[in-house]
């Protein structure tokens, strides 16, 4: 498989091992749009993890290109409809996770449970805490708010999420904390006056992001169409 891989970071690097360790071949890393418009490149696929200001570029980049797009970047999701439909339009293809960690998806369906059983419980003020490095530079973490959205499909009461502290019921807080060197470790907490109910996942290291973001890849060669973890797990 011929990877073009945008984004060349601390996550790019730990994607890059992986897929070489895996008899692939990355046929350019680069940083930037500029960079990426100097080539005509031929890949089965490209894995964009950049930021979110360059995100939209990149993704229209490989479309143009037909190359399917496996994208890690957070921060830009304001588009993501618009993106969703351009795929559709240029018949591209088109994979977004806020997460490619195999564990912080099973995360996500327990999650969704422990919100579906919590329901006829309404005295638990449901919140969610998220730390990262302080590289990360969007807040909170779209795993973050995924966690979120999971939880508002179950619970009727809470219509939104926000990052400043509130007392309204109809609002769930994420709170966000930026601390080297941690990759990232997200909390799912339900308090009450007598006790509280907390699921954490702690990642020790960007492997199973990169890892996860790699096997995606695999899959998404000569696919057309918008997919999303759910489809690559069969949820």
């Amino acid at each position: 498989m011929r990877i073009l891989l945008i984004g060349y970071g601390k996550m790019g690097r730990a994607i890059e091992a992986i897929a070489v360790g895996r008899g692939h071949e990355i046929i350019a890393n680069v940083d930037t749009y500029d960079e990426l418009n100097r080539f005509n490149l031929k890949a089965d696929v490209a894995i964009e993890f950049t930021q979110p200001e360059s995100a939209v570029k990149n993704i229209l980049y490989c479309f143009d290109h037909q190359i399917p797009v496996v994208c890690g970047t957070t921060g830009w999701l304001d588009q993501k409809s618009e993106i969703e439909h351009l795929c559709r339009e240029k018949k591209g293809g088109f994979f977004y996770a806020s997460n490619y960690s195999l564990g912080v998806n099973l995360f996500f369906r327990l999650t969704s449970y422990l919100a579906k059983v919590m329901k006829p419980y309404p005295h638990y003020k449901i919140s969610i805490e998220e730390t990262h490095h302080t590289q990360k530079k969007d807040a909170p973490s779209g795993t973050a708010i995924t966690l979120a959205e999971r939880i508002i499909l179950e619970q009727p009461l809470i219509k939104k999420w926000q990052s400043i502290e509130t007392q309204d019921p109809s609002s769930l807080v994420i709170r966000s904390h930026r601390i080297d060197p941690a990759p990232g470790t997200h909390t799912v907490k339900y308090q009450s006056s007598v006790d509280d109910i907390e699921i954490t996942h702690t990642a020790h290291s960007r492997e199973g992001f990169a890892q996860g973001a790699v096997f995606v890849a695999e899959w998404m060669v000569n696919r057309e169409g918008v997919y999303s973890m759910d489809d690559f797990l069969k949820v």
